[in-house]
């Protein structure tokens, strides 16, 4: 059978292995406890949900503009003045399946072949591929843990060549949880655009934010220079809406457009009930919010004081999203050399799952989700201490 070369080229995702292990212990009638979900543990708000079923009573499942319903757009727009004073219209807006759709999009509209990409490293597993596919070349920029894994402009500089066409930034960061400050990430996109380096800020988790740290995003950036920058976010994790697929990207509307040419020609419109749905979502109460970030912030201290007791594991304080990344090389011991190892040996023996450092560019690491109640991450991190720390 033939099969392209851009598939063969696609490497599998380094947590196909824990995946697969997880389902076998299941199968098996072990109980398996998972520290790698990407994806807040509490319900969608109810105006969000009752918006969905009268969408559904109503009949609106029908086909709708590419780019999302005009009345979406314009709520999505107004996020960034709500939020951050940046002014937007509709035209500067599309939505996308979820935020990940959007990225590809804009990997797809702006690179060439070989075309360069500064990537900031710790970073999210699927952004070389998508990169790849698009037939750009990634360019990783070590970020160090005694930085709280962000980069600097210096760190930038070592690595830009005569092909480097996007910077891609992602505050607060998966699988880090590091947190740029506004003021950073302008630095950093000033830097860019002085190289003329075209910038995507990926910000899914900006609501996600920990005081004394404050949200931040280059929507303001981008107003005074939209040609040089674009936003992307989703509805995702503010509102856990994980499932219903709802991303969004800001930017010049020349840019909009050539995202919308290609979404119409791969998958269209998103789901109209979910596009009904996030108007509410945008429009409404975002209170919800308040008792998602006090509960991770709690969940967060009690795995970093946790995480400090264990010999030789470092850990940066993350001020962002739901994930701590240690560094847990220290560990590696009784037969295990590496962070894919390190956590077969904890799903086999401990029974939690967690994703191996290597999927996200440090094999020194593990992610460690706190998006489950404060009850199961105690008792996880207690079986992984008896397991890693004897």
């Amino acid at each position: 059978m033939h099969i392209s070369e851009r598939i063969r080229r696609l490497k599998p995702s380094a947590t196909l292995t824990i995946n697969a292990r997880t389902q076998e212990l299941r199968a098996q009638g072990r109980e398996v406890v998972s520290l790698a979900v990407g994806e807040p543990d509490f319900g969608t708000p109810q105006h969000v949900i009752q918006a969905a079923k009268q969408a559904l009573d109503h009949g609106k499942t029908r086909y709708t503009p590419v780019p999302g319903l005009p009345e979406l757009r314009e709520a999505a727009a107004g996020y960034f003045n709500r939020f951050y004073g940046a002014t937007a219209g509709a035209e500067n807006v599309i939505c996308t399946a979820g935020g990940k759709q959007a990225l590809y999009n804009l990997f797809m509209a702006l690179l060439n072949p070989g075309d360069e990409v500064l990537l900031p490293g710790p970073y999210w597993v699927s952004y070389p591929a998508m990169i790849d596919l698009a037939e750009g070349v990634t360019r990783v920029v070590p970020a160090s843990e005694h930085n709280g894994f962000l980069v600097t402009v210096d760190d930038l500089e070592k690595h830009v060549t005569e092909r480097t066409r996007v910077l891609l930034l992602n505050s607060p960061n998966n699988p880090t949880g590091g947190t740029y400050s506004r003021e950073q990430l302008e630095d950093l996109a000033a830097w860019a655009m002085s190289k003329n380096i075209f910038v995507i800020s990926d910000e899914v988790y900006d609501r996600l934010v920990y005081a004394p740290a404050k949200p931040a995003s280059l929507a303001p950036f981008w107003e005074k220079h939209p040609e040089n920058v674009a936003v992307v976010n989703a509805l995702s994790k503010s509102f856990c809406l994980t499932g219903m697929r709802v991303g969004f990207a800001l930017a010049h509307p020349e840019l909009i457009n050539g995202m919308s040419k290609i979404q119409g020609q791969s998958t269209s419109n998103i789901n109209s009930v979910a596009q009904y749905a996030s108007i509410a979502a945008f429009n409404g109460s975002w209170d919800v919010l308040d008792g998602m970030t006090e509960a991770f912030a709690r969940r967060r201290d009690y795995i970093l004081e946790t995480l400090s007791a264990w010999p030789g594991v470092t850990c940066p304080r993350p001020n962002g999203a739901f994930y701590v990344f240690p560094v847990l090389n220290a560990l590696y011991k009784d037969g295990v050399t590496d962070s894919t190892s390190l956590c077969t040996k904890l799903l086999d023996e401990a029974g939690v799952a967690l994703v191996p450092g290597v999927a996200f560019g440090d094999d020194r690491c593990a992610r460690i989700s706190y998006a489950v109640s404060d009850d199961v991450l105690a008792d996880s991190l207690d079986k992984i201490a008896r397991v890693l720390v004897k």
